[in-house]
């Protein structure tokens, strides 16, 4: 009996260091059902915020803005995101879950994506958005610091807050335009100004991380960006309050300028 359960031990040890070796075998590979997932949602989302039209972008299936099916159109567009949302999530459990069961080694910087943290962090990220979209900051500025706060190693942060800040910006850019509220060249201009910058950030950053082997300076810089950003933010809010409304520069209410 005795060497029958040896036996067994033995087996679970094998599967145990074999299921630990898949694992780690995966984590050495970009994750390409992930970038479909994230791709295809993203897709989606464009997709029926270009068919539900706006104020300046007749709807090619004739949807007229602030209707009924404007609004199914929108509460779809919802109710997609969040089945993503639970899917990743339950995908994300799993993976913690098989991971504790072979006694997986985090490093530094790695998060562990239990049931807790699937659910506190979505939810911080969805007020980032919020908040973002209200107050016209980029939602990664907002998730930049969040992913700090979570020990997320600081090179990781800022790509990560680069990829979101694609995809966010994007989407808001063809929902700027589909109300007619995006302004040609002045779109040109900051366009040109944020990819020099970035660029020369971008640069910068990496000569001084090489010269003087310091991750600090992603985390300070970020620090900068998000207080300079509340600074310039609060300073505008204040001059478009004091500014006498000029004509044609009124709210156009939720469906744009022209309707």
């Amino acid at each position: 009996n005795n060497e029958e359960g040896s036996d067994e031990e033995s087996l679970e040890d094998v599967d145990i260091n074999e299921e630990l070796k898949d694992i780690l075998e995966e984590e050495r590979h970009v994750p390409l059902m992930n970038i479909m997932v994230l791709v295809t949602m993203f897709v989606v989302v464009l997709f029926i915020n270009l068919m539900k039209g706006g104020g300046a972008f007749k709807s090619p299936v004739g949807i007229q803005c602030g209707s009924t099916s404007f609004w199914v159109a929108n509460v779809i567009m919802l109710g997609w995101i969040f089945v993503i949302t639970v899917f990743v999530r339950q995908y994300l459990v799993k993976r913690w879950e098989r991971k504790e069961a072979v006694g997986y080694q985090y490093v530094e910087g790695d998060i562990q994506w239990d049931g807790r943290a699937t659910i506190v962090y979505p939810l911080v990220c969805c007020l980032a958005g919020f908040f973002a979209g209200m107050f016209g900051v980029g939602g990664g500025i907002v998730k930049g610091p969040l992913m700090l706060a979570m020990g997320v190693h600081p090179k990781v942060s800022s790509a990560s807050s680069a990829c979101m800040i694609l995809f966010t910006s994007f989407t808001a850019t063809t929902s700027f335009v589909v109300f007619g509220l995006l302004i040609p060249d002045y779109a040109m201009i900051c366009f040109t100004i944020g990819f020099l910058a970035t660029l020369v950030g971008q640069i910068g950053l990496f000569y001084l991380m090489k010269k003087f082997q310091r991750n600090s300076y992603i985390a300070f810089s970020i620090g900068f960006v998000v207080l300079l950003s509340a600074f310039l933010m609060t300073i505008q809010s204040l001059y478009s309050m004091a500014e006498t409304p000029r004509k044609g520069h009124g709210s156009g209410g939720i469906c744009g300028k022209d309707h």
